[in-house]
């Protein structure tokens, strides 16, 4: 999982479930929900160096980041991935 994390290109950003599919596909597995790819990915204590703050809902939801929305976005707005049209803060968040 931390080998796809690292994988992220600076400045880009990918969803919980197309890390769920390459997953499943490097272990051989039909399939993985994007739920258990959250799971992991927020175990992650060194977030900055493993990218986590790049991954995001496939709705374009900035969820999941233990570091709180907030220094997700700021992250993603310092490496030039944030795109404003597409990404929003949700309702009910799972990170702090």
């Amino acid at each position: 999982m931390w080998q796809i994390l690292l994988e992220i290109p600076y400045g880009q950003t990918t969803t919980y479930g197309e890390i769920a599919n390459k997953f499943a596909k490097k272990r051989g597995l039909a399939r993985m929900s994007a739920q258990a790819v959250g799971g992991a990915v927020g175990h992650n204590e060194i977030s900055v160096i493993v990218p986590c703050h790049r991954v995001v809902g496939t709705n374009g939801s900035l969820t999941g980041y233990a570091g709180g929305i907030a220094k997700k976005t700021y992250l993603l707005k310092l490496e030039g991935g944030y795109q404003e049209d597409r990404f929003f803060v949700p309702r009910h968040s799972t990170a702090p």
